[in-house]
């Protein structure tokens, strides 16, 4: 039987700027294979899973275990809410 589930455990999150500086802050990349995109440079972050291509709008979010993973500003914005008191 299909049931539904909610995610309970709460993420760090903060938007990419798209500047390298921030890429490295979480191991990101240039990634070679697509340097350049419609003017901006392309990364891929390191994940559990092998690398992923993240772009300037996409929010970078930290799990409990401390891993990496982007989401797009779309999926992210209709999936999650800010909780109250962040840092």
């Amino acid at each position: 039987m299909l049931k539904e589930y909610r995610k309970t455990a709460t993420i760090k999150a903060e938007q990419f700027d798209g500047s390298a500086k921030m890429a490295r802050k979480y191991g990101g990349k240039i990634n070679p294979e697509y340097c350049i995109f419609a003017g901006e440079p392309r990364f891929v972050l390191p994940t559990k899973e092998g690398g992923m291509k993240f772009d300037t709008g996409d929010w970078i979010a930290t799990g409990i275990d401390g891993e990496h993973w982007a989401i797009s500003d779309s999926i992210f914005r209709r999936t999650y809410e800010e909780v109250d008191g962040n840092d």
